[in-house]
């Protein structure tokens, strides 16, 4: 499987980075060893001194796609699922400065948690969904997908022009404001709606 990161895809994150709005879809790749194992706590690492929580809505592929039309990307997916992309703020500006690509800032082991994935029909509609990121039980961030420059249908037919999406890919759609340092001891929950999807433990 691979991991498909957005970014830039709310308006209110990229002001709070003060980041220029993108033209198109901002994507980058995280390994699958950058997942966070089920039920582990999240280790910050040694190497930087400023991780941020990044909480996202996740889509997961359930059939193979190329050159994807718009009017069918809702067939490709029956689930969908709440993350975190753990990013290394201070490592990430380091990077961009030098104009290099960000992947030793993002795709680091344990850099994304998947929370377990429910049935997109369980919900209404996918365009109105509310969403947050508790952080010691005080909302940290909270998002609604209405509020995506790129919609979720949108996302999948950019992102299948440049790579073909296998069963059990996974897209991470992007973050809304409120990004913030993690420290020991926190622990963050995230939730679709009134549905507790991850608790995470950080040390």
């Amino acid at each position: 499987m691979k991991i498909i990161c957005v970014g830039r895809n709310y308006a209110a994150h990229i002001e709070e980075l003060d980041n220029e709005k993108p033209k198109d879809p901002v994507l980058f790749l995280k390994s699958d060893t950058a997942i966070l194992l089920k039920k582990q706590p999240f280790f910050i690492p040694e190497f930087s001194d400023e991780i941020h929580h990044e909480v996202e809505i996740l889509v997961k592929i359930n059939k193979i796609g190329k050159h994807i039309n718009k009017k069918f990307s809702h067939t490709y997916y029956d689930e969908i699922g709440l993350g975190i992309d753990f990013t290394a703020r201070d490592l990430q500006r380091e990077l961009k400065e030098k104009g290099l690509p960000w992947e030793k800032a993002k795709g680091f082991d344990g850099s994304a948690v998947i929370s377990n994935f429910i049935p997109k029909s369980t919900f209404t509609t996918l365009e109105d969904l509310n969403f947050r990121l508790e952080k010691n039980n005080e909302v940290a961030q909270k998002g609604n997908t209405a509020l995506m420059l790129w919609k979720i249908d949108e996302l999948i037919e950019y992102i299948s022009k440049y790579f073909t999406l296998k069963i059990g890919d996974v897209i991470f759609t992007g973050t809304p404001a409120g990004v913030s340092k993690v420290n020991p001891d926190d622990i963050l929950k995230g939730y679709i709606e009134d549905f507790k999807m991850f608790s995470i433990k950080i040390k």
